[in-house]
């Protein structure tokens, strides 16, 4: 299957909010919550898509002419190029009947390791959520990342447990989500979390974790201070806070501040490889992407998926080919122009 006819499936089993669009920019679901679209104006999600297009490669091939390399490690784990499955829940609700969260969980884990990435998980209010993402991750050699939402820290402690079985090679927690409409006045309750509350999170797992929803340098460093080994620059998709700007914009100066002292991932708006050739040169060490692939799995399940990692692995190739850029790590700031 094409990533084409992949859309074209997903339309027929999509609900009605998410619209599978041929360019899934946050035109089409604004306002859709539920539904995969941004909180209040509607417009943080189609800002972070529009940055990425502002950023423009240069062009130069005057460079040795050899094979290019999009492999990367993450935390040990080699992959296939740097780009993750970012975490996503409340399927029925948000993406249509098809999947609930434990069976979309299950397949996505599958599907990124078969197609030589992985997988960020999500979380809900459903415990089993959690029991059922670390079997999937066990299952698949601990190929995955448990995503646990901001929850007071007894919740937090009992799907940290959940999840240790599964071996994951890094837990995350997106922090952002004490935003989340849906969290609010729930039990048991989430919300925001001071520098030593994560610390003693982060004390609770003996591998890498990464705290999801980073937007400045100053809660960077925060999360530097709490022991996190990697954060992820992310406005949720502009599903927590209206009037935020871009990850594009701000991701160089986080990067700056403290690329050399944690893992710096990225996501919001990243829908090509040439979109993660520019995050790469702008300081990220690899890219979430979250929309797009809840439509290649309900579209074409581990298929799907596939097609999909191979057209952007294709389109990342491309870039840094023709960018002078032979591994990942090769890629500078001074490949692109904003």
């Amino acid at each position: 299957m094409t990533v084409q006819e992949v859309l074209n499936a997903a339309r027929g089993n999509m609900g009605p909010y998410c619209k599978a669009c041929p360019v899934c920019d946050g035109k089409g679901c604004r306002n859709q919550i539920p539904g995969p679209g941004a909180k209040g104006s509607g417009t943080v999600a189609m800002r972070n898509y529009d940055a990425w297009q502002k950023v423009y490669l240069n062009l130069d091939t005057i460079c040795e002419n050899k094979p290019v390399d999009t492999s990367a490690a993450l935390f040990g784990r080699k992959f296939r190029l740097p780009v993750f499955a970012a975490p996503i829940g409340a399927m029925k609700s948000h993406y249509g009947e098809k999947y609930g969260d434990l069976e979309y969980n299950d397949l996505l884990v599958a599907a990124c390791r078969e197609a030589g990435i992985a997988a960020f998980t999500g979380d809900g209010l459903n415990i089993e959520i959690m029991r059922s993402a670390g079997a999937a991750i066990r299952e698949n050699g601990g190929m995955g990342v448990p995503t646990i939402k901001p929850w007071n820290t007894e919740a937090v402690r009992e799907r940290m447990e959940l999840v240790k079985d599964g071996k994951p090679f890094a837990i995350a927690m997106d922090i952002d989500a004490a935003g989340l409409p849906f969290l609010k006045n729930m039990t048991p309750p989430a919300g925001r979390k001071t520098a030593d509350e994560l610390r003693e999170i982060v004390d609770m797992t003996d591998v890498p974790f990464i705290i999801k929803g980073v937007m400045t340098v100053r809660g960077a460093l925060k999360a530097l201070e709490a022991g996190a080994k990697g954060i992820v620059v992310s406005n949720h998709g502009g599903r927590v806070l209206d009037h935020c700007p871009s990850t594009c914009e701000v991701l160089p100066e986080i990067a700056a501040a403290v690329g050399d002292k944690m893992t710096v991932l990225v996501d919001g708006g990243i829908r090509t490889g040439h979109d993660v050739f520019k995050a790469l040169a702008l300081g990220a060490n690899g890219v979430l992407i979250g929309r797009p692939v809840v439509n290649m799995v309900y579209g074409g399940g581990k298929e799907g998926v596939e097609a999909f990692v191979s057209k952007l692995q294709s389109e990342l190739e491309d870039a840094m080919m023709m960018c002078g850029a032979h591994t990942v790590q090769e890629i500078t700031c001074d490949m692109v122009r904003k």
